[in-house]
């Protein structure tokens, strides 16, 4: 989610990583393409690096490169846990799509409808923003990260990692600033939309949006190590040392003066609350890509509007050329036809996925930091994503 607001680069110690070794599973040309990419990355900072195919028919495919600590010398868990960041928003999406499905509330409804003078001041408005808006990020509001300047300083962050941030405190954050476009009128990822998103679930429901997502989504489809955390800052289960670099003072866009990286796998994340807080793994992601794609979540009508896309900003198609985002989920072209994805950057983690159209076949790529050396042309996982979802 952090990469919505601001880039944050930088490098590990990680040259004598000895490669991983692929585990599990058929489709020998596939895991040792997917081995070699993950090797690759290591070169651009990242410590370690897990992925995992769900290739259907009983086929998984996984591969670690790296390590998950550094100091030890020890790879990523292949059940690692981790912070998956943004793609809590197709959760938070899929919620909401299930109440709309359902006739408690309509994608066309205002903001305002359900959150009366929640959203206004400095030029916002709920009364002109839908829900569809928000979740398909065309509502025009600030990012609430803008008002949050100590997230991206390593002082700051060492100072307030543990401080409890509520979805109307960040709202209110956002309030502050003016409108970046009116609604309707352009895409512009903002996080401010999905914290909405969770509030009008709570409206709609009565229960807070963890309870809805726990409900709706991670138990009936059986995701064990899926978890919302609040503001419990531990990541259950094995997992990898999250690590994270930041700017240094002198730091500027062509060098960022980045300092050593810090260990900052324990953190509160209600500041990511409905736009990146759960943590889960590559199996348990997979497993709701493709229940998800394959109508197993949303009723066909609900689906269908999540799958509706709108072309992603000059940014986005920096990183992901082609890319279309529909309602907390983005299509992005690749070489057999096209995936559906939605990654996530936190502090210490940065989730990369994509599932193929058809849901027959899923990927989820785990790092274990959020700041890189170096970036290729396009986003650093779409190799190792095109190779699995394409491979033989």
């Amino acid at each position: 989610m952090r990469r919505a607001l601001i880039a944050i680069t930088g490098a590990f110690a990680v040259a004598v990583a000895a490669p991983g070794v692929a585990q599990a599973g058929t489709g020998s040309s596939t895991r040792a393409e997917m081995q070699r990419d993950a090797d690759r990355l290591l070169a651009y900072g990242a410590p370690g690096v897990l992925a995992e195919l769900d290739a259907g028919h009983g086929t998984t495919i996984r591969v670690r490169s790296g390590y998950g600590n550094v100091e030890r010398r020890t790879p990523v868990p292949w059940d690692a846990r981790f912070r998956i960041g943004s793609f809590t928003k197709t959760f938070v999406s899929a919620t909401l799509l299930q109440l709309v499905g359902e006739g408690k509330l309509a994608l066309d409804d205002t903001v305002d409808r359900w959150l009366p003078g929640v959203v206004s001041g400095n030029g916002n408005d709920g009364t002109k923003i839908t829900v569809r808006q928000l979740l398909q990020h065309t509502s025009g509001l600030t990012d609430y990260l803008a008002g949050m300047p100590w997230l991206f300083t390593q002082e700051g962050f060492e100072q307030h990692r543990y401080d409890s941030l509520t979805a109307e405190q960040a709202v209110a954050t956002a309030m502050t600033f003016p409108p970046q476009f009116a609604p309707g009128a352009k895409w512009e990822y903002s996080n401010t939309n999905y914290m909405l998103a969770g509030l009008i679930i709570t409206a709609v429901t009565g229960h807070d949006w963890r309870t809805e997502v726990r409900n709706r989504i991670v138990r009936p489809l059986g995701l064990r190590d899926t978890y919302i955390p609040g503001n419990n800052p531990d990541i259950p289960g094995p997992h990898a040392v999250g690590y994270e670099r930041f700017p240094g003072p002198d730091a500027t866009q062509d060098d960022p003066d980045f300092g050593p990286a810090i260990d900052a796998t324990r953190l509160n994340p209600t500041w990511g609350g409905a736009a990146g807080e759960i943590i889960s793994t590559a199996a348990d992601g997979n497993r709701f890509l493709k229940a998800l794609v394959t109508g197993r979540v949303l009723k066909p009508a609900q689906l269908a509007e999540m799958q509706r896309t709108v072309p992603t900003s000059p940014e986005f198609q920096t990183n992901w050329p082609g890319s279309r985002y529909g309602l907390g989920l983005m299509f992005v072209p690749n070489s057999c036809g096209g995936e559906w994805a939605h990654g996530g950057d936190i502090m210490g983690f940065r989730t990369r996925n994509g599932v193929s159209v058809d849901g027959k076949r899923s990927v989820i790529v785990s790092f274990n930091t959020d700041s890189f050396v170096s970036q290729p042309p396009v986003d650093l996982a779409t190799d190792l994503i095109d190779d699995a979802l394409c491979g033989n």
